[in-house]
């Protein structure tokens, strides 16, 4: 029987178009740039760069003179450079895609691009290097075999609060990044929704002079933060420990906790991110919960 044939992948190797190129730049010291980097940026036909004045001081730090063409490409413009710069592609021009620091795409530009670049056949590589995630997980001495990253909280408060209260049964290793201005009120949501004694550790300038990791709990680091640490942050926050709790035996204790809490005043949905806490349940358990066994008292936002 013949076989059937494959139809050609215009994104494999010596394929037509361009070749995308994610590069990962120092997170600190330019000294963290790899020899590929240095060749890549003084090779490229086009830069683009989250920051092209950012880009300028770190090939002038490698001693590399940049050759192509350096457009910028950061989030508020990031939508209306992915058809410029799949044209180039298309056209056969390799574009080199870097960010401020770190790698592109990871809490930083590059998605849309990538995704768009793999739609339309185009080969996309990596040139991996220096990554504040993975550097804060390895310093932090808190388990790294499994973890998630969860990038920058919501800024609202309602949000935040809900998206830590999601995370509050969660097993994993938890990494986060976080601006400075927000970092007490970060530590403190995270303390509220998972345990003040729940273990963390917050990675402050990575690899550059006044590198700092601090390491307590999310009540002593939230309370430390107060202080105004400056820098560049990454949070990393133990995970939650191992829960023998079954929703479905736990269900008739989690409803009447949350009613027993809603006819003392708290909102229904703290009451439920309260209770999924205490008994190492996931707030979509004790939801399902309330729903089945009885909602308890209204909430009073709702009316």
């Amino acid at each position: 029987m013949e076989r059937a044939r494959q139809a050609p992948d215009p994104g494999a190797a010596g394929g037509a178009g361009g070749t995308l190129t994610l590069a990962a730049v120092p997170i600190g010291r330019p000294q963290d740039a790899s020899p590929r980097l240095a060749a890549a940026l003084g090779e490229a036909p086009v830069v683009a760069a989250e920051d092209t004045r950012r880009l300028r001081r770190l090939a002038s730090a490698l001693g590399v003179r940049l050759t192509g063409s350096v457009v910028s490409y950061f989030n508020e413009n990031e939508a209306d450079r992915v058809p410029g710069l799949l044209a180039e592609l298309t056209a056969g021009h390799d574009v080199l895609l870097v960010t401020d620091a770190g790698t592109p795409g990871i809490s930083d530009p590059g998605y849309r691009l990538v995704a768009a670049a793999a739609r339309a056949g185009i080969r996309v590589s990596v040139l991996p290097g220096p990554s504040a995630v993975t550097a804060a997980l390895a310093v932090s001495g808190l388990p790294s075999d499994r973890f998630c990253f969860e990038g920058f909280p919501p800024r609202r408060p309602g949000e935040r609060a809900r998206r830590f209260a999601d995370l509050a049964a969660e097993p994993r290793t938890l990494v986060f990044f976080e601006s400075r201005r927000r970092l007490a009120t970060t530590l403190g949501g995270l303390a509220e929704a998972l345990g003040p004694g729940r273990p963390a550790v917050v990675c402050r300038e990575l690899t550059k002079t006044h590198e700092e990791v601090r390491r307590g709990t999310l009540g002593e680091l939230a309370e430390w933060a107060g202080t105004g640490p400056l820098g560049e942050i990454t949070i990393v926050v133990a995970g939650a420990p191992p829960s023998r709790a079954d929703p479905a035996q736990i269900g008739p204790r989690a409803a009447a906790d949350v009613a027993a809490r809603q006819r003392a005043g708290t909102p229904r949905k703290a009451a439920m991110a309260e209770v999924a806490r205490e008994l190492g349940l996931r707030t979509r358990d004790v939801y399902d919960a309330v729903r089945r066994h009885g909602a308890g008292a209204p909430d009073e936002s709702q009316r």
